[in-house]
């Protein structure tokens, strides 16, 4: 593995927002870390038994990747433990009406049954219906109308009593 092929494999990383990368081959061990704010990479050359020992040339740091997005919800504080928190199952947009010119699904202080629908999240040009899984009091709505939302990020806080 040459150096030019180590670069690309660094900048292939640094693109691909992974934090942690480990490549053993025959006599080239590569270990590249990003996300963070001291950034390692590590380039060990382990020389082969019949090949005279290879000296490593430094190899310049991964451009570091952009910072993540600020959550747009705030963790809840431990006042909210009581609270059951109603997360996303899938990336997309959120919407908390059907379509613009409906009133939203739910408001702070509805009462919810199980498999109400709280939302729609838009993937790939599909509306998904968001079903509650549980019976309660909306308490807080967590996350913005048309605003984009990760995997397993809190949606809405249910108190169940």
């Amino acid at each position: 593995m040459d150096l030019k092929e180590i670069q690309n494999l660094i900048k292939f990383v640094a693109k691909s927002g992974a934090s942690e990368v480990k490549l053993e081959m025959d006599d080239v061990k590569i270990t590249i870390k990003t996300g963070s704010e001291n950034e390692t990479t590590i380039v060990q050359q382990v020389p082969v038994q019949a090949a005279a020992p290879v000296v490593a040339q430094p190899v310049a740091p991964a451009p570091a990747p952009a910072a993540p997005e600020a959550p747009s919800a705030p963790a809840p504080t431990s006042d909210d433990s009581k609270y059951i928190t109603i997360k996303s199952p899938i990336i997309g947009t959120f919407y908390r009406k059907p379509s613009p010119d409906k009133p939203v699904f739910v408001e702070v202080g509805s009462e919810v049954k199980e498999g109400d629908v709280l939302c729609v999240i838009e993937a790939m040009k599909l509306f998904n219906e968001i079903e509650s899984e549980v019976t309660g009091k909306i308490v807080k709505v967590l996350v913005d109308d048309s605003s984009p939302v990760e995997f397993d990020q809190p949606l809405f806080l249910v108190d169940p009593s």
